[in-house]
């Protein structure tokens, strides 16, 4: 493994910023809240999240990653503009660590971009390096994953990491699994071994809904962020509040002008959801078994209507 320190810059007036934040005798230290875009994402529930938790406030680039080492450039190109003759303008990928605080004013790091294509251990190890550096007290991610679940219904979440503890009320759905690895999941594992306190959510977005945006996901893993970390981030809510709103409007009208089957698919998965919850409350996890419907039953109807919608959203 490479050097990590290779992998990354620190800005300047970025780190003295939080040197000066974090001084002497200020007690425990900032969270480290990250996504990776192009891992499984359903709804795009952490990447909503990022975006809101850095539009809503002004940040500060503390630490930029080399995304010419990080990024496979073929696999995930690049935009670039073309004006008449000429290129003129190429939009660079990046991943970076940024400063931000939140209502209250208490600092927080938001490491986001692109998830690196190669060299993941070393990735893992340079976001350790720069956690200790800061002296992050506490790692947090999120995304989404697709479940066979209403959105007549709460979102569900399943916590993860040696801090699980910190998001009450929900637990894991199985004991063990193997299943394809990301940077997000191995940076957890490694930081875990480094000492930190790390907790992971994964939100239960509709299967129907997974290819299109969900802001109730989004939601609810603020929430849950926000309860454990103490952060307060009102307009990061109440931007996804609107939109969580809007979106189940739109599904129920569409619902509403569609034809039976549609309906008759999201309440069988509503009778599914209902069975299950009742035999968790009683104790007994073996409900009666019902059919699962499909996702491509809805999926299609669905992610054309949102895009259409979001294509003139103007506060998307």
């Amino acid at each position: 493994m490479r050097d990590p320190q290779e992998l990354y810059a620190w800005d300047p007036e970025g780190l003295a910023e939080v040197d000066a934040i974090m001084g002497p005798g200020i007690a425990g230290g900032p969270v480290l809240i990250y996504h990776f875009e192009g891992f499984i994402d359903a709804g795009e529930t952490g990447g909503q999240l990022v975006e809101q938790l850095l539009d809503a406030r002004s940040s500060t680039t503390v630490a930029r990653f080399d995304h010419d080492r990080l990024v496979d450039y073929r696999a995930r190109r690049p935009g670039m503009t073309f004006r008449r003759d000429r290129w003129t303008h190429y939009e660079a990928p990046e991943l970076s660590v940024r400063l931000v605080r939140d209502a209250t004013h208490q600092p927080f790091l938001v490491l986001s971009g692109p998830e690196p294509d190669v060299e993941w251990e070393a990735f893992s190890e340079a976001v350790c390096e720069i956690a200790r550096r800061l002296r992050v007290r506490l790692g947090v991610t999120s995304h989404g994953i697709p479940m066979g679940v209403p959105h007549t219904r709460p979102v569900g979440l399943t916590p993860h990491g040696n801090r699980a503890d910190l998001v009450r009320g929900h637990r894991g759905l199985f004991d063990e699994a193997q299943v394809p690895g990301s940077a997000a999941a191995l940076v957890e594992l490694r930081m875990i071994e480094a000492g930190f306190d790390v907790f992971g959510i994964a939100a239960h977005v509709p299967h129907y809904i997974a290819r299109s945006r969900y802001p109730d996901a989004a939601l609810v893993v603020l929430e849950a962020i926000t309860g454990a970390t103490g952060l307060v981030l009102p307009e990061a809510a109440h931007a996804l509040r609107s939109r969580a709103m809007r979106t189940q409007n739109e599904i129920e009208r569409e619902l509403a002008e569609g034809d039976s089957e549609l309906v008759a698919v999201v309440r069988g998965l509503e009778q599914q959801y209902d069975a299950i919850a009742g035999a968790a409350t009683r104790g007994n996890l073996v409900a009666e078994p019902t059919e699962l419907p499909s996702a491509d039953e809805l999926g299609e109807v669905f992610e054309r209507f949102l895009a259409e919608h979001e294509d003139g959203d103007g506060d998307r």
